[in-house]
């Protein structure tokens, strides 16, 4: 069994009309279902993706407005990369926020690939990476050129206790493989890489070890989870036992209608 992929990221709005407005309009992704919470039907679930919903390109959202603002923390999804296809594209990038009043960083090459972090209006943690991403179909009526466009996840960067325990947990329980390890510019932050299924964008995930932070509080602003991709229902319930296996608590299958989930939390504590 391997998992191939990041498969979507669940994070937290308090405000789905602007919500929408940013991700189709600016960032320019298909708003491919608008649907409820099942376990919350009060409340809007809005997907995000390339012009096909290609598993590893949707970014979802539950609107949730009377939620305080998202507290960073220890086991906590610090930030979402996205792939775009090369450096122009990156600059035209920056061109973009600042004509739209986009909050946003400086392009940085100490993770080993050229990228551009911003947030959206509520604080959420985003990058650009440039790379190749196969699979993603970018969506043909998105205000963004094409040679432009967004090509799905790059990688997810969690922030966890203890490097060792979810390190630990993502090789011998999950099945992924550390690549390598690097350091910011001035030393202070640690991170390993670990990879799934052919590996690349898309599949990666970076550790960086917090310990001694409080836990991070879910909230307006933050991610409340991440999925990972199975080829087939068969291996998805061969993975809910192994986890069951593993001592790990996990829910059953759940059906949410054009997916199946199991929900578990790695050792440093992100679902």
């Amino acid at each position: 069994m391997e998992l191939t992929g990041i498969h979507h990221v669940t994070a937290v709005s308090g405000n789905a009309r602007a919500n929408v407005d940013f991700y189709t309009q600016l960032l320019g992704l298909r708003l491919v279902k608008k649907t409820v919470n099942q376990d919350v039907i009060s409340t809007y679930h809005l997907f995000f993706a390339d012009g096909v919903a290609t598993p590893g390109t949707d970014m979802t959202f539950f609107e949730w407005p009377d939620v305080p603002p998202h507290q960073i923390g220890a086991g906590d999804v610090t930030t979402t990369a996205f792939v775009v296809p090369d450096w122009p594209a990156l600059e035209w990038w920056v061109q973009r926020f600042d004509e739209l009043g986009v909050a946003r960083g400086e392009i940085e090459e100490w993770t080993g690939r050229p990228t551009l972090p911003f947030t959206d209006p509520e604080g959420q943690r985003l990058e650009l990476v440039v790379g190749e991403r196969d699979g993603a179909s970018p969506w043909s009526k998105s205000p963004i050129p094409v040679e432009m466009a967004v090509h799905g996840f790059a990688a997810l960067h969690l922030a966890v206790p203890s490097i060792e325990l979810s390190s630990t947990f993502l090789r011998e329980v999950l099945g992924f493989r550390q690549t390598r390890t690097y350091e910011s510019p001035d030393g202070s932050r640690r991170f390993a890489v670990f990879e799934t299924g052919d590996g690349g964008l898309g599949t990666e995930v970076h550790l960086e070890e917090q310990r001694g932070r409080r836990r991070a509080q879910v909230g307006v602003g933050g991610v409340h989870h991440v999925a990972f991709r199975t080829p087939n229902e068969e291996e998805h319930r061969h993975w809910r036992e192994r986890l069951a296996g593993a001592g790990v608590g996990v829910t059953p299958v759940i059906d949410r209608y054009y997916f199946k989930s199991v929900y578990f939390r790695e050792p440093g504590g992100v679902l």
